[in-house]
């Protein structure tokens, strides 16, 4: 597959196709990446960036809306992340980072449905637990990640959503995906019950 070569804008957070997220612009240099992005109807790559290190998979994602624009410049814009990518090499030739991707292509083959079932489950009860409400459905519309859709709305550690984003086979990122929520889940509900006792005990007699 040849190399496309896209915008880049290293973030302390990782993207997943199908997410839309919320952006802040204030660096001159993206403010103009992102203008141009607009103007054009353009990707560009977000990618997960720790300590100066690039992780090697990204995520390409488009502006669908601009939420605010104030009168120094910057700027709140909506993205939606649309494919992963393997970085080949960046660019450092204009004022904002550019880099040469490849998508990558997802694999959809294998899926065990009793493990799609058993992240659904997972996915509904720690939703429960964390926002008191029930959760966005998850819509199979065919090629559709459940796994990313999972990872997106529930606030999963940055690295494990990496990991995630890396695995290109869908019934892999499932297995990941129940393994992590069976350890999790039994942790979210005793922090759930001791902060309840302590609100309790914040309001009990003395």
């Amino acid at each position: 597959m040849s190399a496309t070569r896209i915008p880049l804008f290293p973030l302390g957070l990782v993207l997943f196709p199908g997410q839309a997220v919320p952006l802040h612009i204030f660096e001159p240099r993206y403010r103009l990446m992102t203008r141009q992005c607009i103007e054009t109807r353009s990707a560009f790559g977000i990618v997960y960036v720790r300590d100066d290190n690039l992780a090697q998979t990204g995520c390409s994602a488009m502006i669908v809306k601009t939420l605010n624009e104030y009168e120094d410049g910057r700027s709140d814009i909506l993205a939606v992340g649309q494919k992963a990518f393997h970085l080949i090499r960046t660019h450092t030739d204009k004022a904002y980072f550019e880099a040469d991707v490849e998508y990558l292509i997802e694999d959809f083959s294998g899926i065990d449905a009793g493990v799609s079932e058993e992240v659904i489950k997972l996915y509904e009860q720690c939703h429960g637990v964390l926002y008191d409400e029930d959760p966005p459905p998850f819509e199979d519309e065919g090629g559709t990640s459940l796994a990313y859709f999972v990872a997106a709305e529930l606030p999963l550690d940055v690295a494990f959503r990496q990991t995630l984003l890396e695995s290109r086979a869908e019934a892999e990122r499932q297995r990941r995906l129940a393994a992590r929520l069976t350890e999790w889940y039994p942790q979210l509900q005793k922090r759930d019950h001791v902060r309840g006792k302590a609100a309790g005990n914040g309001h009990g007699a003395l």
